[in-house]
């Protein structure tokens, strides 16, 4: 089983710009294809006074840099020539956990924006709903509720996704770290709160311990089902084990999450992310190196042409 999407985070938070332009996104895409990869995701499409484009709602909203390259553009484009479909990840005010109302209020804007501006892209594909969900927190809850109806509203045929993160034993905050019982429990009602509103769920897998991580596999692959919601898993390139944020993942960890998701029936293999952590043609020399390994498992031979035209 392989991995089928990738994030796209350009709109670096906690992990370096790799600085690319045109040229080099499309070399990327273009390996994407060739392993596999239909689906991306922007992971967001603006952080703080960031954007990737030149938004009018999210200037109402505060002041923002000025955008020179349309990244939104490039990255539908890129997409449909590679036959990709792409999810739009949508505004982080980077408060957005204690001051909800206002993340939302300025998402009802932009996401109208974005589905003028974009929305009728044959790669279009779908909303991800960026507020990362953990814990059975009922204002954190109503926002990614109200976030997903509103994408509803914009796009009633398009599929929604989150990829929340379990408060295992590696979760940022150690006091809200919870058992697995705990956490199956919460997820349970969660689930039921936000079906009908969320089509896709990508668990992020590295908070767990790696000897526990099929038993939470399960779980919330179970928990999803019944819900009526899709569980993909998001296999992370990157390693949260080492004292510096974030190198690559060590081959061996990377391919037993593969083994582990594919053993208990995952509907689909995301990661975040290709371009940082795994792709031939980052500035990790590591993670070229991954590349290769990931390329020997599944016999993948990839021509690293960033001219080369789509099959």
């Amino acid at each position: 089983m392989k991995i089928t999407g990738t994030f796209i985070d350009e709109i670096t938070h906690d992990i370096p710009s790799q600085n690319w332009g045109p040229s080099e996104w499309a070399a990327d895409f273009n390996v994407m294809r060739q392993i596999g990869i239909d689906t991306v995701i922007i992971i967001r499409s603006g952080y703080g006074p960031q954007a990737i484009f030149n938004s009018w709602a999210l200037c109402e909203h505060r002041p923002m840099l000025p955008v020179r390259e349309d990244l939104g553009n490039l990255f539908l484009d890129l997409a449909a020539k590679n036959k990709m479909k792409l999810f739009w990840g949508i505004y982080d005010p980077a408060d957005w956990i204690s001051d909800p109302r206002r993340a939302l209020a300025v998402n009802r804007r932009f996401m109208g924006e974005v589905h003028a501006s974009y929305g009728d892209h044959p790669a279009f594909g779908g909303w991800y709903i960026t507020f990362e969900l953990s814990r059975r927190k009922r204002e954190q809850i109503d926002l990614v509720v109200a976030t997903g109806e509103h994408a509803k509203s914009l796009s009633p045929e398009l599929p929604t996704l989150i990829s929340p993160f379990i408060a295992g034993p590696k979760s940022p905050e150690q006091s809200d770290r919870v058992s697995r019982a705990q956490h199956e429990d919460e997820w349970g009602e969660i689930f039921r709160r936000v079906r009908g509103t969320i089509d896709i769920v990508a668990f992020q897998d590295g908070h767990a311990d790696y000897l526990d991580l099929p038993e939470y596999l399960t779980a919330n692959l179970r928990l999803a089902r019944e819900a009526g919601i899709k569980c993909w898993s998001n296999i992370e390139t990157f390693d949260r084990d080492m004292p510096i944020k974030f190198p690559p993942i060590d081959w061996r960890k990377l391919e037993y999450k593969m083994d582990a998701a594919r053993e208990v029936g995952m509907d689909k293999l995301i990661t975040f992310e290709f371009s940082h952590f795994m792709s031939p043609h980052s500035m990790c020399v590591s993670a070229r190196n991954l590349f290769r390994r990931y390329c020997e498992r599944f016999a993948l031979s990839v021509n690293l042409d960033g001219n080369a035209a789509p099959d």
